[in-house]
């Protein structure tokens, strides 16, 4: 789809394990029924202990890629979504285009479902952003994972008006580096531009890793990509500037905005 894909852990995984799933023409492996039945029991747990629970959704695939005959597992998606309103699912994609027409919620989206899209340069930002914030959710978020360039995200951070709770720019910025062996490195400069640029206006904040490549171990003065070196995922770590950086976006619900029900 673009650059980020490149280096993909799920088609390394796929290519590990044998499973023959990988490219635009072979067939897609779908989960057991067992399977389908664990968010009902997360949605169980949540509302007993009163603490929300977040999904990353097919974290090996992208719910909105274009075939026709995912159709049916789509609808199953939505109903699940439905019946599970104690969890906040979160919907990654490369092909935003697509949600609209995909999804059975026009301009009323379940207060439960946040979507999100991969930028990881300015090219994809300019490509993706738009349409990411067109759709009505709840809450907007970008992964800039692996970040593979510079990128300015002021204007789609300043707060919009909102309608029906729906967000009407970016509430969640997620960074980091490239794991693996041919990974490629990202200039630490890169990772505090989106952290200023969050901190400036209110958003949500994470670096999620380093990655491969890590700061020379020089704390401020490690800026620039001749500055990193190959320290691998575990001792690259996740700090940046000294700390860690957690940020999470907090929904905005208007009265009177959609609850979830079945679409």
């Amino acid at each position: 789809m673009s650059p980020a894909c490149e280096h993909c852990y799920a088609e390394a995984w796929a290519k590990r394990v044998g499973q023959p799933v990988w490219g635009p023409k072979s067939a897609r492996r779908t989960f057991s029924d067992a399977h389908w039945r664990e968010p009902l029991k997360w949605n169980r747990d949540a509302e007993q202990s009163g603490v929300r629970a977040r999904v990353f959704c097919a974290s090996m695939s992208d719910v909105f890629e274009g075939r026709r005959e995912l159709d049916v597992e789509r609808a199953r998606l939505w109903q699940l979504i439905a019946v599970t309103p104690a969890l906040d699912w979160l919907l990654l994609t490369k092909r935003p285009e697509n949600v609209v027409r995909m999804t059975p919620w026009s301009d009323r989206w379940p207060s439960n479902v946040w979507l999100g899209a991969t930028v990881e340069n300015a090219k994809y930002a300019e490509k993706r952003l738009p349409e990411l914030v067109a759709v009505p959710a709840i809450v907007h978020f970008v992964s800039c994972e692996p970040l593979l360039g510079s990128l300015d995200l002021r204007r789609w951070l300043v707060p919009r008006r909102r309608r029906n709770g729906a967000s009407r720019s970016i509430d969640w910025v997620i960074a980091g580096g490239e794991s693996g062996g041919s990974a490629r490195q990202m200039d630490p400069t890169w990772a505090r531009e989106l952290r200023d640029q969050c901190s400036a206006s209110g958003v949500a904040f994470h670096f999620k890793q380093w990655g491969v490549w890590g700061p020379n171990g020089h704390g401020r003065h490690a800026v620039g990509v001749e500055s990193l070196i190959r320290l691998g995922k575990a001792k690259a770590g996740r700090l940046l500037d000294g700390r860690t950086w957690d940020g999470l976006p907090t929904p905005i619900v208007e009265t009177g905005a959609h609850s979830m029900g079945a679409p």
